[in-house]
């Protein structure tokens, strides 16, 4: 492999950093129409304005009544005697070798504790933030900026460990200049948290003087923060006709309309013992109004969201890896929705409202009398259906059906996929289950048998999409056709299907083109979503007639995707209507990005954006913009120094990566790129150099010692080559780039058989890739003669 191809290797890895860094979201599945609005509607929405919780309670009592004292009502409070549950009593806690204190004066709550310089300073407690199990406290600092401190209180009972200071990163040293410690972006109050502890936030970053005016109407989620700006509705309450407007979204002048919760909407059926919806769902604004919250997701859209499409203001995390097992149970803290939408009860229409009141946030019944209400116990609640004594912890539903992950320390939170337990699937993918979560000292192999036991071998269904999301997230056999098959099958959940759709973009074959050339024409936005991630192993050129209806997609979420996908197709190849919808989508993309203006990530994105469509001038400012806002931030550097290279300024460039291992030495993509451009100056014992120590760096990393492999090779020495490429053949077996690279070397080298031997793993491997059969053709041709 020559250099070129080496820089161009490096150049791919860069654009999937920047891509991946700001890729925190969380799915939803919903069509316009199903809980979405008018133009006309969002018109009327500029004419309402927020009244204050306080104004809501004067003819809501009783709603008023249960939402006091939930954790809506307590999500922030100003730090005072009777709000402040943790220790201020003049006591102290250690975090490696850090000691804080904790104490009050005049009246008031401090903390000194280890700034942004690492020095013990002394900070005044503003608010609390939450109240169970565990609270933490805002420090305000002079910028506008709301930082949370790390050290939490345990707000439960001393009996089961709590009423105590503990640390939210209780194993791991967190210095001052660490992205995670309470001073740092990833602590910060205003871009984190504020939108779902506060009402009417008004997020006032101002990215001149990068600092914050954060305003909101209440200081808890109060009612406007669902129901939407109340001055209408208290305008038509003080209508003595109160005569009806003519839009439905108008009604009683609230911009939010939420089904009301009623005990008969679900109608017991006697053949399944499982209760079935009354009327079909009227629309998908409850689940839409509660996503904002409670899912992974990235903002898009500043501005007021109550009453708006969920993907009109969030662009959603798909199943993952680090945020969901394969087979989609939770893994990172992911907040219910993405786990709710891959659930049958989802797509039987039920909301959250049917187990949660919407106040008091309280279930509507305790322990197994809550999932009696549609699951009939005589069928459900027996031994006979949980194999568990009555009352034991393997008899409760959600032991089984929602197991829980511990996070923060002390918080544990339940799956809402509410999956049949599959101890099956995760002997196959390495995902936990309900079974062994219980039972730790045992294997899935051993869960699995007492349940084909019980049920009968037959009882659990063939195949699982988590196989198939599995076989693509370790390259095994036939990935690209199982993704595929996933990707097209619509009983399988959207959110399942859109991330079929992204792992194919590993497996450039006809067989994953088919799969996203109809992902983009599927219905549900979370596939196109995921086949516009797909399009990148597609060539720009080819593109545009793939994915150009997309561009006026009615969601935002959609329409960005499309835009950053079609970034670097060729102006030339544009009609003037193409080219003014694209140029529209492409302002909606850059404004999307500036919604969270404060990170150094969406300039990241801004700079690869950039890039792409051939602005480099604006490109350099966005990577530029990166850096100052965090001068350790490394992607940056590195697709800055990519940047260089297209413009023939690799000196340039290697002062900026140079920059980059000052900050950030142990980073193997920056020796990585280091090496590549010391290729390119022909400085070659320096670049195998730099390239050696990436691979060193992360000896897991299949990528870097490929990408050294192939170095090696350049520069005369194969044979220490292969044995790079030999050993991280041992570790990542189905490596299909390591695969074809020992075949190359082995027949150039040739080794014929050993090239065989490699090139039948391949074909194995991707029994429909035409090249990688010709090669193993061509070369078992030649031994024969």
């Amino acid at each position: 492999m020559s250099p070129r191809v080496l820089i161009a290797v490096v150049l791919v890895l860069a654009v999937l950093v920047g891509i991946w860094i700001n890729m925190q979201w969380e799915g939803q599945e919903e069509r316009r129409g199903e809980g979405g609005r008018s133009r006309e509607s969002v018109e009327t929405k500029a004419l309402a304005t927020y009244v204050g919780g306080e104004t809501c309670a004067a003819c809501h009592k009783a709603e008023h009544e249960t939402w006091v004292g939930s954790h809506h009502d307590l999500a922030m409070q100003v730090a005072k005697e009777d709000t402040v549950l943790g220790d201020f009593n003049d006591t102290t806690f250690t975090h490696f070798g850090v000691t804080s204190r904790f104490f009050k004066r005049d009246g008031k709550f401090f903390t000194r504790t280890d700034g942004p310089d690492g020095k013990l300073q002394e900070y005044e407690i503003t608010f609390t933030f939450g109240v169970d199990p565990l609270q933490q406290y805002l420090i305000e600092f002079p910028d506008g900026r709301y930082q949370v401190l790390s050290i939490a209180w345990d707000t439960r009972p001393k009996d089961t460990g709590g009423q105590r200071w503990f640390h939210l990163y209780p194993d791991e040293k967190i210095p001052h200049d660490d992205l995670l410690h309470w001073t740092g972006p990833n602590q910060n109050w205003n871009y984190m948290c504020a939108a779902c502890h506060s009402t009417n936030l008004q997020k006032g970053y101002e990215a001149e003087e990068d600092r914050y005016t954060t305003r909101w109407s209440d200081l808890d989620v109060s009612c406007e923060a669902c129901h939407g700006p109340g001055s209408q509705h208290v305008a038509w309450a003080k209508t003595s006709a109160r005569v009806e407007p003519p839009h439905e979204y108008e009604k009683k002048g609230l911009l939010v309309q939420l089904e009301a919760f009623e005990e008969g909407r679900w109608i017991p059926d006697p053949d399944t013992g499982t209760a079935r919806r009354a009327t079909p769902i009227p629309s998908r604004i409850e689940m839409e109004t509660c996503a904002r919250c409670h899912s992974r997701r990235a903002l898009i859209h500043e501005g007021d969201a109550p009453g708006k499409p969920f993907l009109d203001s969030y662009l959603p995390a798909l199943l993952e890896e680090g945020l969901y097992h394969a087979d989609g149970q939770i893994q990172d803290e992911v907040y219910v929705h993405g786990s709710f939408v891959q659930s049958k009860m989802f797509h039987a229409g039920v909301t959250c409202s049917d187990c949660h009141q919407p106040h008091s946030l309280k279930v509507r019944a305790l322990g197994n009398a809550l999932c009696t209400r549609c699951h009939v116990a005589e069928r459900f609640d027996t031994p006979k259906h949980s194999f568990h004594e009555p009352k034991s912890p393997g008899a409760q539903c959600v032991e089984c059906h929602m197991p829980a992950n511990l996070y923060m320390v002390v918080d544990p939170r339940r799956d809402h996929s509410f999956r049949i337990p599959r101890p099956d699937v995760s002997m196959k993918v390495g995902s936990p289950n309900a079974c062994t979560q219980c039972h730790r000292d045992r294997s899935p192999k051993w869960a699995a048998e007492w349940v084909a036991k019980w049920y009968g071998p037959g009882s659990q269904p063939d195949g699982h999409y988590g196989e198939a999301l599995h076989a693509g997230r370790e390259g095994l056999a036939m990935a690209d056709q199982v993704l595929a098959s996933l990707a097209r099958e619509i009983r399988q959940p959207a959110i399942a299907r859109g991330t079929a759709l992204t792992l194919l973009r590993r497996y450039p074959t006809h067989e994953a083109l088919q799969a996203i050339t109809q992902g983009l024409r599927a219905k549900e936005p979370l596939v196109q979503i995921g086949a516009l991630r797909a399009l990148q192993t597609i060539e720009p050129a080819r593109r545009l007639p793939l994915a150009e209806h997309l561009l006026g997609n009615p969601f935002l979420a959609v329409r960005v995707e499309a835009a950053r996908a079609l970034a670097p197709v060729s102006r030339d190849q544009l009609t003037t209507e193409q080219e003014a919808v694209l140029r529209e989508a492409s302002a909606e993309y850059i404004q999307a990005q500036l919604a969270t203006a404060e990170r150094p990530s969406s300039h990241l994105n801004l700079g690869i954006f950039y890039a792409e469509q051939g602005q480099m001038e604006a490109a350099e400012t966005a990577y530029r913009k990166a850096l100052t806002l965090d001068p350790s931030f490394v992607p940056a550097y590195v697709n800055l120094a990519d940047l260089y290279r297209v413009q023939q300024r690799d000196n340039e460039g290697e002062t900026l990566l140079r920059q980059a291992l000052d900050v950030a030495p142990k980073d193997a993509n920056v020796h990585q790129a280091l090496g590549l451009l010391l290729v390119r100056l022909k400085r070659q014992d320096e670049a195998i150099e730099a390239l050696a120590q990436a691979a060193k760096l992360e000896p897991n990393d299949a990528r870097q010692n490929y990408v050294y492999a192939i170095a090696l090779n350049s520069v005369g020495q194969p044979e220490q080559a292969i044995a790079v490429l030999e050993t991280t053949h041992h570790r990542h077996p189905n490596d299909r780039q390591i695969l074809g690279a020992l075949v190359s070397l082995h027949r150039d080298g040739g080794n014929r058989e050993a090239a065989i031997r490699y090139a039948k793993q391949l074909v194995a491997l991707s029994p429909q890739d035409q090249a990688a059969r010709q090669v193993l053709e061509q070369l078992e041709s030649k031994q024969k003669r």
